[in-house]
């Protein structure tokens, strides 16, 4: 028996919508990542010695720099948030690559 196909269906509803990041807040979160392998190497951050814990601290600094009114990383002239965000991105990576 001949199968009947619908003309432009696609089965993607369960899929990952990933037209709904903000892509110029997510650009700022890349300008950081640019700016420290600039800084250090790309993907030096994976190798940083008790990682855990000292991103979890530099995201918390970089929250409070965004709570007491801070727009601005001073170094960088980027978001705080972008930089927490970052942060914990690499906190999400230890958690799930890290044994």
């Amino acid at each position: 028996m001949k199968q009947k196909f619908v003309k432009g269906i696609k089965f993607d509803n369960s899929k990952s919508r990933w037209e709904l990041l903000p892509y110029r807040e997510v650009e700022e979160v890349v300008k950081v990542l640019t700016y420290g392998a600039k800084k250090y190497a790309d993907n030096n951050w994976k190798f940083v010695k008790k990682g855990k814990g000292r991103y979890f601290s530099a995201a918390l600094r970089h929250l409070v720099a965004w709570k007491l009114g801070r727009k601005v990383d001073e170094e960088t002239k980027l978001h705080p948030l972008a930089h927490a965000i970052a942060c914990l991105l690499f906190l999400i990576w230890i958690d799930k690559e890290k044994k």
